[in-house]
């Protein structure tokens, strides 16, 4: 008798939980297509990525002779070697990191207090000064080369380290406030009315309250900068015209010409400069990937 109630009990168990279940053949099959589209997407995005690898040990008798697809025959260096000597790289890539470094430091201060400043401070010039940065963004610099220009020339900053920084902070400042003040909601606001009550003052309330828990806001804001700094060509090529501050994608661009191009040794100098972005975000990708989906929900 209890050997027959046990089973009708598992029984009656098993039907619950069938009837609970939700069908899973839909979801399975919405999975599957989900999983082949984004495989597909994924093999676009990294073919690219390894195409450049493969022609950065080839070569060039085998990028002219044999397979674009094709393996190299050996892991050549010599591309390596070349890049390193004819793009100058112990001052190209050191002038790149300096401008990229100063000027991701700057942005990240000035956009972060700005913002701050603009979220919490509620009367009419703090409101149209958001408007003014928010009208910065729908105007991409590209389009103000020659008033760009003309200042930096009458003010003297072209080919000067400080021009190049002092543009490329103001060119990414509106897009900086604007993404950094989406994130100003997380902050509590009695975190910071508690730290003045114990006598803190607006400089501490700032930097030992506001900005730890700004970390995913300031890890994005790092990220998307330091990305368009680094690779930026238009406005390094613009304000800068001696070659002891050229940076790295100015130089690269010289191996590319009209009569000849190396593409082997241009291939190899394309990984050695994405290796400090991909290093980067590889360190902020927790907080970068936090950020975007806290940005994504508070906008």
């Amino acid at each position: 008798m209890t050997e027959a109630k046990q089973a009708s009990a598992k029984a009656l168990f098993r039907r619950k939980k069938e009837e609970d279940m939700p069908d899973s053949t839909p979801y399975t099959k919405q999975t599957l297509v989900t999983q082949i589209i984004m495989t597909v997407f994924a093999v676009l995005f990294v073919a690219p990525i390894v195409i450049i690898l493969n022609y950065s040990f080839k070569s060039k008798k085998e990028l002219y002779l044999g397979s674009p697809l094709s393996l190299p025959q050996s892991l050549n260096l010599d591309n390596y070697v070349k890049a390193f000597d004819k793009l100058n790289m112990k001052v190209t890539f050191l002038n790149t990191f300096f401008y990229t470094a100063c000027s991701v430091l700057l942005l990240a201060f000035l956009c972060g207090t700005t913002a701050w400043a603009i979220a919490r401070c509620k009367k009419k010039f703090f409101k149209f000064a958001y408007i003014y940065f928010i009208i910065g963004i729908l105007i991409p610099y590209q389009a103000l080369f020659l008033p760009i220009y003309t200042i930096g020339y009458r003010m003297h900053l072209t080919n000067t380290r400080f021009g190049i920084i002092f543009m490329y902070v103001a060119t990414g400042i509106s897009f900086g406030v604007f993404l950094m003040n989406s994130f100003m909601s997380t902050v509590p606001l009695e975190l910071e009315e508690s730290a003045r009550m114990d006598g803190c003052s607006v400089f501490k309330t700032y930097f030992l309250v506001v900005l730890p828990l700004l970390k995913p806001a300031m890890a994005t804001l790092i990220v998307m900068q330091s990305f368009q700094i680094w690779n930026d060509y238009l406005l390094a090529s613009l304000y800068v015209s001696k070659k002891q501050l050229k940076t790295l994608t100015v130089a690269i661009q010289s191996l590319f010409s009209a009569q000849s191009s190396d593409y082997t040794t241009a291939m190899a100098a394309i990984v050695i400069s994405v290796l400090p972005i991909a290093v980067l975000f590889m360190f902020l990708q927790k907080y970068f990937i936090k950020g975007m989906t806290v940005g994504a929900v508070k906008g």
